[in-house]
């Protein structure tokens, strides 16, 4: 378990130090600077719950509750507001971050809960530390695979260099102003 609604034990700030994103009614708020696991991972599955507020019609785009999970804190899963949207796109939530769109768009309205469910298959690197494959992942959001098995072909955007050591899980505070992001009931489990 890697949040539970109770505390951040399990995280850190991404620059060191104790994480202190507000914890409130079991949920964390996207709010102070990116946060990241204390324990590192290779091949996973994971979990992860997330709310997006209501914004008002003049917010638009990028700042409707933007934020990120990062796996190995090389590749960018959005999360954003993008309920209604017709057409997915390779910034939207769903997407891997500037790589490519989800295959269809699963968002439900603001104000509700929403999960993904993600398999990580770490790149592949050779005694020399050469690549040897690309990172892949399949993504399930609220139930909907829009990634099945899709390679993903180096770093996103704010990204660690690939390499073949594990990384952190990161969650990204996009630093916009208003209302932002929260998550709840957040659970790794480690692939052999």
């Amino acid at each position: 378990m890697l949040f539970d609604g109770t505390n951040l034990h399990a995280w850190e700030a991404r620059s060191g130090g104790a994480a202190t994103w507000p914890v409130a009614d079991g949920s964390m708020e996207s709010l102070g600077g990116d946060i990241r696991t204390r324990q590192k991972f290779g091949d996973f599955r994971l979990h992860v719950e997330w709310y997006e507020p209501e914004y008002p019609p003049e917010v638009t785009g990028q700042a409707r509750g933007n934020s990120g999970i990062f796996l190995q804190e090389r590749y960018e899963l959005q999360v954003l507001e993008s309920f209604g949207d017709t057409t997915p796109a390779s910034n939207e939530a769903g997407a891997i971050y500037s790589k490519r769109a989800p295959d269809s768009n699963a968002a439900t309205a603001s104000g509700t809960w929403q999960t993904y469910d993600v398999t990580f298959r770490a790149a592949r690197f050779d005694a020399a530390g050469n690549k040897t494959a690309n990172a892949r992942v399949t993504v399930v959001w609220n139930g909907v695979v829009v990634h099945d098995d899709v390679e993903i072909d180096g770093g996103t955007g704010d990204s660690l260099p690939e390499d073949a050591a594990p990384q952190s899980i990161r969650l990204q505070d996009h630093g916009d102003a208003g209302a932002n992001p929260r998550f709840r009931t957040i659970w790794v489990e480690p692939l052999a």
